[in-house]
């Protein structure tokens, strides 16, 4: 066991602990009402720890919404030649439902008492929807401002959401019909 990676771990369990008395803290009392004295008093760091990790509320806040929309975002540009936006949307989603972390329903919990951060993350994931339009132009051969692929990809996102929040294994079969039934009323380019 090196002492590099003793460090790192243990800088690991400290981020953790801080994003978890957050978003604990979050739905208990409110983000607002939340200071980061109190995220660092249940997390047991000093506040100037909580800061040197997130240096604002906000980004903790979104941290584990930007890692997972980050991690979307990654598997869409990595995709492999030939497999469809769809597909790879698809694949994703599977393998989401099968890692969910501890952080998963805590940040749930959070979204639930905090309609501002919910309708935030909301507002980050329109960034992937944008790309993810440009994506689906591409593969379809629509232009790249078309209403299709934009609309397309503003269901996708809507999906992910909904199946993000307290979904049951039998939604994804059902959220992906809908999107293929959705993609194939649209004519292609």
């Amino acid at each position: 066991m090196t002492g590099d990676s003793l460090r790192e771990r243990s800088k690991a369990r400290r981020r953790d602990a801080i994003l978890a008395a957050a978003y604990e803290l979050f739905a208990e009392r409110g983000f607002d009402a939340t200071s980061i004295a109190d995220i660092a008093e249940a997390a047991e760091v000093s506040p100037r720890t909580v800061t040197l990790y997130f240096p604002t509320k906000l980004e903790l806040a979104m941290a584990h919404f930007n890692a997972f929309v980050d991690e979307l975002a990654a598997t869409l540009a990595a995709r492999p030649a030939g497999q469809g936006v769809l597909d790879t949307v698809e694949w994703w989603l599977r393998e989401q439902a099968g890692s969910q972390s501890k952080f998963d329903e805590l940040h749930d919990r959070m979204l639930q008492s905090n309609p501002q951060l919910k309708g935030l993350c909301r507002g980050r994931l329109t960034d992937v929807v944008q790309e993810g339009a440009r994506l689906l132009a591409e593969e379809q051969g629509w232009r790249a401002d078309a209403l299709a692929p934009r609309i397309l990809a503003a269901t996708v996102a809507s999906v992910i959401v909904e199946l993000t929040h307290r979904s049951e294994p039998e939604d994804l079969e059902t959220a992906m019909t809908f999107i293929r039934g959705a993609a194939a009323t649209l004519q292609p380019g």
